[in-house]
C-alpha cells in the first residue's frame, strides 16, 4: 500500500494569518489545508494517507522516512516554506508531487519537483493516479478544461485535528465574472462561476458537525455572489440545516461591493448565518478604480458609493472586512490620508492595505511590460485572495507612477496610523462598526458573565501599557451602548492586538535593514578617506559587527520568521563591509 503524506508548507506571519492573535485564542492555525484535503477525498482506497500542516506542526524526518510520495499544495506566500519542503524530500530520496496556484503559475521556477499536477485537479488527478502507478507519469499534467465542481468529493476532514484550528473551510463556488486588471483569480479559475450543489455543501457541513466543530466557517470563495441565482438556491437550504441544529457554525465569506445592492441576497446570507464579508474596496479613488477595471466599486451617481455600501451591509448585520491598495497609477499623495479617512469613517477595524504588485499573468502584469514598468524581481509578493498585502520589507517589482520613496513612505503611515500603538485609531474603527451593525439574535452567540470576563481579561493580560486605556474605554463604551455585542467586541480586541504587533514587526524588520543600508554607506564613506590606516580601518569594522549585532538581537524573538529577508541581509551586509576592507587593506600594502 502506498504511502501518501500530503504536506501542507508553513505560511509567513501576515495581517490574515492572525498569528498573535492564535496565542489567545489557543489554536495553532488560521485555517485548514482545504486543497490538500479535497486532493486527499480523491485517492483511492489503495493509499495510506497522512497530512501534516507545518503551520500546525513541523515536518519531521520520520514522516519522510514513511512516505513513499510527498505531495504539496501551496500558494504565492509558501514560495519559501515550498523550497525547503522540495529540498529535505529531494536529500530524503522522497518523489515531490506539486500543485495549486503558486505551482501553476510559477512552476517553471521551481526545481526538485517531481511531478507537477497543475491548475484545478479534480478531472487530472485519475489520470495522473493511474500513470503513476504504470510508471508512465509525466513531469507536468495540466487540466484542459475547467472542472465540473459538481464533482468535486467532500474534503477529507478527518484527516486533521479540526480542534487546531480557528475557521474550518468550505467551497462553494470559483471563478468570477469581472475582470479586474491586478486580479489572477480569473487566469486561475475563469471568468463563468461554477458552483457545487446544495446537497453537495450540506454534505460537507455534515462532515463537519460530525467531526464536532462548531464555531468559524469560512466559505473561501473569490466572490460568493458570483452566481447569484445559484447562491440564492444554496442559501435557504444552508439556513434550514442551521436553525435545525441550533447554528453550530457562523459564516464569512468573499464578494465584491455590489452585494449592497442585493437586498434580498443579503436577507438570506443573514438567515444562514452569515456575520461578516471580507470585500476588496481597493481605494476610494473612482478614477483609479476605473483604471483598473473596477467599474462594480464605482456609480457615478452616487458620490459615497463605496461608503454606503460598506453602511448598507452592516446595517443588515455583516462586518465588513476590507481590502485596499496603494501605489495605483492615478493614485497621488492624497491617496494616503484618502485611505486612513475612508477605513476610519466606514468603522472597518480589519483592514489590509498593501502595496499594488504586478502578479505574472495578469492584465496588469501585461500592461506593465508592454510600458515597459516591469522590474527584475519576483513576481511573488501577492499571498492569495484573502490575504492580498505585501509586506512592507518587499521591493516594488514594477515603477510606479508615484515617487517609489514617497510611495514607502506614505504606506507606512497609513498602516502605522490604523494600527497605531495606542490602538486607539482601531477601537475607534471597532466603535464605528458596532454602532452601525444590527444586532441579529440567531448571530449573536451568548456567553456566561465568567467566561466573558475570562476572555476580557485575556485580553487585557497580552495589551502593552500604553493600549489598555483605549482597550478599557472602548469595551466601557460597548458595555453601556451595545452590552449584547460584548463577545464580538472581545473578538475584535484579540484581532486588534494581532494587527497592531504584526504592523510594529514588519516596521521592525524594514527599519533594521534601512539600519544596515544606513550603516554600510557611512563605513564606505569612512573607508574612502585617504587618512585611514589599515588598523583603524579593522577597529571600524569590528565596532560596526558589535553595534549591528545589539541592534540585531534587539528584535524581538517573535518578531523574526524564515522569511523575514534579515540573515541574507546580514549575509550581504558583512560580506560588503569585508570587502570594503580588503580593497582597502590591498591598496595600502600597494
Amino acid at each position: 500500500m502506498p504511502n501518501a503524506l500530503l504536506v501542507y508548507p508553513a505560511y509567513p506571519p501576515s495581517y490574515w494569518g492572525s498569528q498573535f492573535a492564535l496565542e489567545i485564542f489557543g489554536m495553532k492555525a488560521i485555517f485548514p489545508p482545504l486543497g490538500l484535503l479535497t486532493i486527499a477525498a480523491m485517492f483511492p482506497p489503495g493509499y495510506d494517507l497522512r497530512v501534516v500542516d507545518m503551520n500546525v506542526a513541523p515536518l519531521n524526518d520520520s514522516d519522510l522516512e514513511w512516505a513513499d510520495l510527498v505531495f504539496t499544495s501551496t500558494m504565492v506566500v509558501q514560495r519559501e516554506s515550498l523550497k525547503t519542503v522540495i529540498e529535505r524530500c529531494n536529500r530524503a530520496g522522497v518523489p515531490v508531487v506539486a500543485g495549486g496556484p503558486h505551482p501553476t503559475t510559477f512552476h517553471e521556477e521551481i526545481s526538485g519537483v517531481a511531478h507537477f499536477v497543475l491548475d484545478e485537479a479534480e478531472e487530472i488527478f485519475p489520470e495522473f493516479l493511474h500513470d503513476l502507478e504504470n510508471g508512465t507519469a509525466k513531469a507536468i499534467y495540466r487540466e484542459p478544461r475547467k472542472p465540473d465542481v459538481t464533482g468535486t468529493p467532500v474534503p477529507r476532514f478527518d484527516l486533521i485535528n479540526v480542534k487546531d484550528y480557528y475557521s474550518m473551510c468550505v467551497q462553494f463556488s470559483r471563478g468570477c465574472p469581472f475582470d479586474c486588471e491586478f486580479c489572477d483569480i480569473i487566469q486561475l479559475y475563469g471568468r463563468v462561476p461554477r458552483t457545487k450543489t446544495p446537497e453537495q455543501m450540506v454534505n460537507e457541513f455534515e462532515a463537519l458537525y460530525r467531526l464536532g466543530w462548531r464555531g468559524q466557517l469560512f466559505l473561501v470563495d473569490d466572490n460568493f455572489i458570483s452566481n447569484k441565482r445559484d447562491a440564492l438556491k444554496l442559501l435557504p437550504v444552508l439556513a434550514e440545516w442551521q436553525k435545525a441544529r441550533g447554528y453550530p457554525f457562523t459564516l464569512f465569506t468573499e464578494a465584491t461591493v455590489n452585494l449592497a445592492r442585493m437586498d434580498e441576497l443579503m436577507d438570506v446570507m443573514i438567515e444562514a448565518g452569515f456575520n461578516a464579508v471580507y470585500v476588496g474596496i481597493e481605494t476610494p479613488n473612482p478614477k483609479a478604480l476605473l483604471k483598473m477595471k473596477k467599474p462594480q466599486n464605482v456609480r457615478k451617481q452616487e458620490d459615497q458609493y463605496l461608503l454606503n455600501s460598506v453602511r448598507t451591509i452592516q446595517h443588515k448585520g455583516m462586518q465588513v472586512m476590507g481590502g485596499f491598495i496603494l501605489g495605483l497609477d492615478d493614485d497621488d499623495e492624497s491617496a494616503f490620508d484618502a485611505q486612513i479617512d475612508f477605513i476610519q469613517e466606514a468603522g472597518i477595524p480589519m483592514a489590509s492595505v498593501g502595496l499594488l504588485t504586478a502578479i505574472k499573468g495578469t492584465d496588469l502584469y501585461k500592461r506593465l511590460k508592454r510600458e515597459n514598468r516591469l522590474l527584475d524581481q519576483s513576481v511573488g509578493a501577492r499571498a492569495d485572495s484573502v490575504v492580498n498585502l505585501i509586506s512592507v520589507n518587499v521591493p516594488l517589482n514594477f515603477i510606479p507612477e508615484m515617487d517609489p520613496v514617497t510611495l514607502a513612505e506614505g504606506y507606512r503611515r497609513v498602516i502605522t496610523t490604523l494600527y497605531d500603538p495606542t490602538l486607539e485609531n482601531y477601537f475607534k474603527r471597532c466603535l464605528t462598526l458596532l454602532t452601525h451593525l444590527k444586532a441579529v439574535p440567531h448571530l449573536l452567540k451568548p456567553q456566561s458573565r465568567n467566561a466573558l470576563f475570562g476572555a476580557m481579561m485575556a485580553v487585557r493580560r497580552r495589551l502593552s501599557p500604553r493600549q489598555v486605556p483605549a482597550y478599557q474605554q472602548f469595551m466601557a463604551r460597548v458595555a453601556k451602548d451595545h452590552p449584547r455585542m460584548l463577545p464580538e467586541a472581545t473578538s475584535l480586541a484579540v484581532q486588534g492586538y494581532h494587527f497592531e504587533k504584526i504592523t510594529r514587526q514588519q516596521i521592525s524588520i524594514q527599519d533594521f535593514k534601512d539600519f544596515l543600508a544606513a550603516e554600510l554607506e557611512q563605513f564606505k564613506e569612512a573607508v574612502s578617506h585617504p587618512l585611514q590606516d589599515v588598523e583603524t580601518i579593522g577597529n571600524r569594522r569590528q565596532a560596526l559587527f558589535t553595534r549591528v549585532r545589539t541592534r540585531y538581537e534587539s528584535i524581538p524573538g517573535d518578531f523574526r520568521h524564515d522569511e523575514d529577508g534579515i540573515e541574507p541581509a546580514m549575509e550581504t551586509f558583512q560580506s560588503s563591509v569585508n570587502a570594503r576592507v580588503e580593497q582597502f587593506t590591498h591598496s595600502a600594502a600597494t
